[in-house]
């Protein structure tokens, strides 16, 4: 029997990752994955929910989704990588869950509101964004994970998941695990523009596949302190971009420190700040590049990765699925190996 507690995070598969990604997930998911069995899934069902215009596009986006798994670290000797379209058992207990739970929470999910804000859903809301959290409520419990690596964002959709655990395991039997939430140091990470989170859809973002050169243009367009208007001029550290990527990514404190402090004191200007920011985000983009380019290569690779992770994930989620139908009373006498 296993004895190692699960952990399942995963993305939906809409382009390459970016560094908001890494801070908010990723950082957590290649340290765990050491203690932990991992389940990481490529929610390409959620992606459907406002990019179902376009299902063409996912195939491709599912593959760069997993080389920057593999490139900043995830083993797929250790954590099993997984395409949720994949698992139709997940399908199978969302349905059952959408049953646990009112329209009316749905609507009150503070994710599910910024998200339909976002993308100006407000008027035009299409009903498999409004359950998406059903679905990811699927994701996390079919594998019987203990533990979900997220950012602070994320939070609503875990509590709502626990909802759906408890409400569940009250009607029918304690069969469901209740996940817990484990938050990344830097649960969020702010885009380029100053705004409040690195975003595709916001295009403030500096991805882990940027090479070197588009690394430093973006860095030195990045906001800084807009009540700075000369380099002489006290300037400040609380919300200003490029200080939090240099908590995140430069390894050198003491030099950190000293930026800040001469900041602060109105002796060193933005641009000196930023160049010392796009050396420490090269030397850790660097590596990442590399074994990316790898995969690149050799997409056999990816796709081989994808089949056995999934074939993995879908014997685990069969015997869930086995366990809740039994407590729900619908594993039927004249069920599913008769058919």
């Amino acid at each position: 029997m296993n004895q190692r507690k699960r952990i399942l995070t995963g993305d939906r598969p809409t382009g390459r990752l970016h560094l908001g990604h890494y801070v908010g997930s990723l950082a957590n998911r290649v340290a765990l994955q050491e203690a932990y069995e991992s389940f990481v899934l490529i929610a390409d069902v959620q992606a459907l929910t406002d990019h179902f215009e376009h299902p063409e596009i996912l195939q491709q986006n599912i593959r760069e989704v997993v080389k920057d798994y593999l490139a900043v670290g995830i083993d797929p000797e250790k954590s099993t990588l997984l395409v949720q379209s994949l698992i139709p058992e997940i399908a199978e207990l969302a349905v059952y869950y959408l049953n646990l739970v009112t329209v009316a929470r749905l609507q009150r999910n503070p994710t599910v509101k910024d998200e339909m804000q976002q993308k100006g859903f407000e008027q035009n809301l299409p009903a498999g964004f409004l359950v998406y959290p059903v679905h990811q409520a699927a994701d996390i419990t079919i594998f019987n994970a203990d533990l979900v690596p997220v950012g602070k964002d994320q939070l609503p959709m875990i509590e709502q998941t626990v909802e759906i655990v408890r409400r569940f395991n009250t009607l029918y039997a304690e069969v469901l695990v209740e996940p817990q939430a484990k938050l990344s140091e830097f649960a969020r990470l702010p885009g380029i523009d100053g705004q409040a989170k690195m975003s595709k859809s916001l295009g403030n973002a500096i991805y882990l596949s940027d090479d070197a050169k588009t690394v430093e243009s973006k860095v030195m367009k990045m906001y800084t302190d807009p009540t700075r208007l000369r380099a002489t001029d006290p300037g400040h550290i609380e919300g200003n971009p490029v200080f939090v990527y240099h908590d995140a990514f430069n390894p050198n404190k003491e030099e950190v420190a000293d930026l800040k402090e001469r900041y602060v004191q109105g002796k060193v200007g933005d641009v000196e700040v930023k160049k010392k920011l796009v050396k420490a985000l090269n030397d850790f983009l660097g590596p990442i590049r590399e074994r990316r380019a790898q995969y690149d290569r050799d997409e056999k690779e990816i796709d081989d990765v994808l089949i056995e992770g999934t074939r993995r994930a879908r014997g685990v989620a069969r015997e869930t699925m086995r366990q809740v139908r039994e407590a729900m009373k619908i594993n039927y006498p004249f069920g599913r190996g008769d058919l």
